[in-house]
C-alpha cells in the first residue's frame, strides 16, 4: 500500500508543473572578470571603431538622414560617431523596464537586478526521440509554445521557437504571434524579417492590449542581429523604427563568429560587439528617446580547422563576463545566449557545453537570456527533450541567483537545541517546517537507488524528458481570453493572409 502511494506521488511529481515567479530577482553579486584598465581599453577601442572605422548603414536612406541631423559624420553610407556621441544618446534608454503581459502576473522586468529566461529562437528543424530530426511545422511550433507556457523557469515565450516550415514565409509571422498570444500568457517577441511583418505584430498588440496601452507600456520587443562586421542593414533599422517608434522595445545582438565576422581575439570581438550595439541603441534613441533597448551579445568561437562554430568554450564564456561589465557601465540591460551546444542529441556534450554557456551568462548578469532552453546543433534544431532538461537546470540557477538566506530560520538555532550531538535532523521540527522548500527539486534527475531505477525501466534522462513533455501536452489547458479579442485577432490574421499570395522564400 505504501509502495503504491509512493509510486503515485512520483508520477504526480513527474507530470505536474509547480508555479514560479514571473522573473528572477538577483540577490548575489556579479562576477567581475576584467579589471578597470582592461574595461577602459575595450571601451576606448569601441569608441575608436565608431569614430575612425565607422559603421555601414547602406540600405536605409532614412537612417543616414537621421544620423546627419543628429551631428554624425556621414560619408556616403558610412556613419562615423564622434567619441561619446553614442553614450550620450543612450542616456535616455531605460536601465530597466517592464514588458507587460495580457496576464499582469506574467509581466516581466528586464534590467537592474532582474533576469528573464526565454527559449531557443530561430531553429528551422526540430528533434524528438519518437520522430527524430525533421523540419519544424506549425504543430511543432504550437507544442513548443504550450510547453514554454507550462515551464515555470521559462519566463518569456520568445518568438520563433521553431520555424513552422509548412506555413508560407510571408504569412507565418501572423500564425506565430497569434500562437504566442493564444496559447500562452507570457510576453513574447515579434517579427523583424521585413518591415510590414513588424508592423503587423505591433498592430496585433494593439488589438490584444488596446491602442492606448502601447503609448504607455512595452508589450512586445523585436530581436535583431547586426550584419557583422560593422554593417547595420535595413532589417535592423526598420525594426528599430517600427518597434521603438511605437514605444516598444528592441534587442540588438551583434552575432560575431570569431575569425569570420570579427577578429579571432576575444577582446577585439567584445569591443566590436560593444561598438555595433551602442550604435544601434543610439539610433533607437534617435527614433524615440526613452524607447526600451537591450544590448545583445552573441560571440562564438569556431574551429579554425573546419570553420564550424563551437559553444561552451572558454572564449565565449569570457565574452559573457566582459560584456556584462561593460553593459552595467553603460547603464543598459543586457541580452546573452543561454544553453548553447553544437551537439546533435541531448548527450554529455550537450550537457557540459550548455552548462558552461548558461552558468557564465547567469553569473555575469545577463538580464534577458534568449536560447535559455532547447538549443541544439548550433541552433539549427530545437530538441523537445532538451527543452525540458534545460528548463529543469534553469530552475536550479534561479535558486542560486536568489542567493542564500541567513535569517534566523536559515541558521536553524532551534534545530541545534532540539537535536543532541550525534543525533540526526531528519525528524526535527525545523526539518519538517522546511521540508518542501529546503532543496531544489530537480524533477528530471534520478537520485534513487539503482534497484529503483531498474524497476522503473532503466530510463536515461532523455527518455524521462520525452515522457514528461508528452504528458505535459496532455495536461495543457488553454488560458482564458476575451472572445471578442480572440475573434478580432483571428479576423486580422485572416484578412492579412487573404491579401497576399503565398511566398515560400
Amino acid at each position: 500500500m505504501r509502495q503504491s502511494a509512493r509510486r503515485r506521488e512520483r508520477r504526480s511529481r513527474a507530470t505536474t508543473t509547480p508555479a514560479g515567479p514571473a522573473y528572477i530577482t538577483r540577490n548575489i553579486p556579479y562576477y567581475a572578470f576584467l579589471d578597470e584598465d582592461a574595461l577602459r581599453r575595450i571601451e576606448d577601442h569601441a569608441d575608436w571603431i565608431l569614430e575612425e572605422i565607422g559603421l555601414e548603414f547602406s540600405e536605409d536612406p532614412s537612417a543616414l538622414k537621421r544620423w546627419r541631423e543628429a551631428g554624425a559624420d556621414v560619408k556616403q553610407s558610412r556613419v562615423h560617431l564622434p567619441k561619446g556621441m553614442a553614450r550620450q544618446l543612450l542616456k535616455t534608454a531605460p536601465g530597466e523596464f517592464e514588458q507587460h503581459s495580457r496576464n499582469p502576473q506574467k509581466t516581466v522586468r528586464i534590467g537592474g537586478k532582474h533576469t528573464v529566461f526565454a527559449p531557443i529562437y530561430g531553429a528551422p528543424f526540430v528533434r524528438c526521440l519518437s520522430k527524430g530530426r525533421r523540419y519544424g511545422s506549425i504543430a511543432d511550433f504550437e507544442n513548443l509554445v504550450k510547453l514554454t507556457a507550462m515551464l515555470p523557469s521559462l519566463h518569456h515565450s520568445g518568438f520563433v521557437t521553431c520555424e513552422p516550415c509548412d506555413v508560407p514565409v510571408n504569412k507565418r509571422h501572423l500564425d506565430m504571434l497569434y500562437g504566442h498570444m493564444r496559447w500562452s500568457e507570457k510576453p513574447s517577441l515579434g517579427a523583424i524579417t521585413e518591415k510590414s511583418r513588424a508592423e503587423d505584430c505591433v498592430e496585433m498588440c494593439r488589438i490584444l492590449h488596446g491602442p492606448e496601452t502601447l503609448e504607455e507600456k512595452c508589450v512586445i520587443m523585436g530581436n535583431v542581429n547586426t550584419n557583422s562586421p560593422l554593417l547595420v542593414d535595413k532589417v535592423v533599422t526598420e525594426a528599430i523604427e517600427v518597434y521603438c517608434g511605437a514605444n516598444q522595445g528592441i534587442v540588438v545582438v551583434p552575432f560575431i563568429l570569431g575569425g569570420a565576422m570579427g577578429p579571432v581575439t576575444t577582446a577585439a570581438g567584445v569591443a566590436q560587439a560593444l561598438a555595433e550595439g551602442m550604435a544601434c541603441g543610439a539610433y533607437a534613441q534617435l527614433v524615440r528617446p526613452g524607447a526600451p533597448f537591450v544590448l545583445g551579445n552573441f560571440l562564438s568561437s569556431m574551429s579554425l580547422k573546419s570553420g564550424a562554430p563551437t559553444f561552451g568554450m572558454p572564449e565565449p564564456v569570457m565574452s559573457n563576463y566582459a560584456i556584462a561589465q561593460l553593459a552595467r557601465r553603460l547603464g543598459v540591460p543586457l541580452r546573452c545566449g543561454g544553453s548553447l551546444t553544437a551537439s546533435k542529441v541531448p548527450d554529455a556534450q550537450a550537457a557540459y557545453e550548455s552548462a558552461d554557456s548558461m552558468h557564465s551568462t547567469a553569473l555575469a548578469g545577463a538580464h534577458f537570456v534568449l536560447h535559455a532552453a532547447g538549443w541544439m546543433e548550433g541552433g539549427l534544431h530545437v530538441g523537445y527533450e532538451k527543452l525540458i532538461l534545460d528548463a529543469d537546470r534553469l530552475g536550479a540557477l534561479q535558486v542560486m541567483l536568489q542567493g542564500m538566506k541567513t535569517d534566523d530560520n536559515a541558521l536553524a538555532a532551534d534545530a541545534y537545541r532540539e537535536v543532541e550531538p550525534g543525533g540526526h535532523f531528519l525528524g526535527s521540527r525545523h526539518t519538517l517546517a522546511n521540508y518542501e522548500t529546503a532543496f531544489y527539486d530537480a524533477q528530471m534527475s534520478d537520485s534513487e537507488s539503482v534497484e529503483q531505477w531498474e524497476e522503473k525501466g532503466s530510463k536515461d534522462a532523455a527518455t524521462r524528458a520525452h515522457e514528461r513533455w508528452q504528458q505535459m501536452l496532455k495536461d495543457y489547458e488553454t488560458p482564458p481570453m476575451d472572445e471578442s479579442i480572440d475573434e478580432a485577432l483571428r479576423d486580422f490574421v485572416d484578412r492579412k493572409k487573404q491579401a497576399m499570395p503565398d511566398a515560400w522564400y
